[in-house]
């Protein structure tokens, strides 16, 4: 009986032309994509360090949490992308569209969202404090403004999410 060779693992997608030192892929920069991720990065900044600069307890915790976690994985991401080193990620880098797509879609949407209802219910629950009068610490503002910059990064992640959902099911292998 003869044997069939195994699948073939599908080689990464191709990015900038390989050169001895570092250089930034320009293309992915000016992309939607790449100005998605900008987006993200300034506004899940602007959201973790709001919450973080001010007292914060309970729930918040999980929120300040997942926020810096997403950030921190969208860095990679762009660091990354910008690169044009997704090919040594191990396992990832072959697949580097879907990788996108399920952290935008998965843990952007769904982590900013989470993060993004605590910080609205905290801060319905501190709205008696911006009253004329009131003199200790209110922390209103602080998780009003913490989540509307999460509900707008949650809306940047679903659009670069669906950016990349529309560029898979083009059969496009690449991100931009």
């Amino acid at each position: 009986m003869a044997r069939t060779a195994p699948p073939a693992v599908p080689p990464p997608p191709p990015g900038p032309p390989a050169r001895g030192s570092l250089s930034l892929h320009r293309a992915y920069l000016r992309s939607p994509l790449g100005l998605l991720r900008l987006g993200q990065l300034v506004l899940g900044a602007a959201f973790w360090v709001t919450v973080a600069a001010h007292k914060y307890e309970g729930a918040a915790h999980f929120a300040l949490f997942a926020a810096v976690l997403v950030w921190l994985l969208t860095l990679a991401l762009f660091g990354l992308s910008l690169l044009g080193r997704w090919a040594l990620v191990p396992w990832l880098g072959s697949r580097w569209l879907l990788t996108n797509l399920v952290h935008d879609l998965a843990l952007g949407v769904g982590l900013y969202a989470a993060a993004t209802g605590i910080m609205g219910y905290k801060a319905g629950r501190k709205s008696y404090c911006n009253l004329p009068g009131y003199s200790q610490q209110c922390l209103y503002g602080a998780y009003l403004s913490a989540s509307i910059c999460g509900g707008i990064t949650a809306f940047l992640y679903l659009f670069s999410g669906l950016y990349c959902l529309l560029r898979r099911c083009r059969d496009q292998r690449d991100i931009i």
